[in-house]
């Protein structure tokens, strides 16, 4: 019955599912607990009105907030979808930034650190990642070629490994490595014990990804490979590994992405990365928070530039699909 009244009232339909919704919204953010302060600030003379009445004042502000997320989406959808993403960009930017500055912070203590927070911090964590990236790639081909064979002996050494460092906590890797090669007689470094460490890790990891991507490739891509005359070394490198990159770039792509931010768990046994710096600098002038949303907001490009490198090689290795 729903359905035949949904087909023969479309319009009454959607005007009830957009009320719904709005609905919804409005008593999420009231039971969220929204405030009515920044209505006063608009309105200053309902002020007194609303610390009279707290819970009407949630109410109105619920509202009012859902039905201006309800304008904005309605202008959003006259734009072109190019200028859609540009918009609901600033727009989220913005929410972020007027987040941040109710906090109170000082920017002119974030301008003094800020120097010294990318000139130390941001060179040791991209070499870091960027060295535990490169080591971590290597092992991840080795384990994934070591998975796909027939000899129990490296397959079971490698389906060891794999569970062993997917299964143990990283910050827990970093402590074992540190501490415990000493025991034994190899003392390591912080920077060397934390790029073992995440490459070991994120290795584990990629392993898995490799192997995917590799018996995703047809085994009549092998088989002709053969019939040409190729030798196996020249079949995986020249025609399997070509195809399979444009399953294996993508997860590949996060996991260093999450590695770049992991990277600030070496901070545990003293190296001077971003984290280090911004925990250690806040603490000077009891500015925690500025220095961790600093750090954070680095975190942030970061990532964002591996993003763009992602697509890029995403593109290069897709180019086949789109001829």
């Amino acid at each position: 019955m729903i359905g035949r009244l949904l087909l023969n009232h479309p319009d009454a339909a959607r005007r009830v599912g957009v009320f719904s919704v709005l609905a919804a919204i409005a008593a999420g953010l009231y039971g969220l607990g929204i405030k009515a302060s920044w209505l006063g600030k608009l309105v200053p003379g309902s002020v007194a009105w609303l610390a009279a009445n707290p819970e009407i004042g949630r109410g109105v502000s619920a509202v009012l907030i859902a039905s201006i997320l309800a304008a904005n989406w309605n202008a959003l959808r006259y734009l072109s979808r190019k200028q859609q993403i540009v918009a609901v960009w600033i727009e989220l930017f913005v929410l972020l930034m007027l987040f941040f500055y109710s906090f109170d912070l000082s920017f002119a203590f974030i301008a003094k650190k800020i120097g010294f927070l990318v000139s130390k911090g941001v060179v040791t964590t991209l070499y870091i990642s960027a060295i535990s990236i490169a080591i971590a790639t290597l092992i991840a081909f080795v384990g994934a070629i070591a998975k796909l064979s027939r000899n129990g002996v490296v397959y079971g050494l490698a389906t060891f490994y794999t569970s062993l460092f997917r299964g143990l906590p990283l910050l827990m890797q970093i402590y074992i490595i540190y501490l415990g090669l000493p025991q034994i007689g190899y003392v390591i470094g912080a920077v060397p014990a934390g790029i073992m460490a995440l490459s070991l890790c994120y290795g584990a990891y990629m392993t898995e990804i490799f192997r995917a991507g590799i018996e995703s490739i047809s085994r009549g891509q092998t088989e002709g490979a053969t019939a040409l005359g190729l030798s196996a070394n020249q079949t995986m490198f020249l025609v399997i590994l070509p195809q399979a990159m444009r399953v294996i770039v993508p997860p590949t792509g996060n996991q260093f992405i999450a590695m770049l931010k992991d990277s600030s768990l070496v901070s545990v046994v003293g190296v001077w990365e971003i984290m280090y710096l911004a925990r250690t600098q806040g603490q000077t002038e009891f500015r925690h928070i500025e220095m961790l949303i600093t750090a954070s907001m680095i975190y942030w490009l970061l990532s964002m530039g591996l993003e763009f490198v992602q697509s890029r090689i995403e593109d290069r290795f897709g180019r086949s699909l789109k001829r």
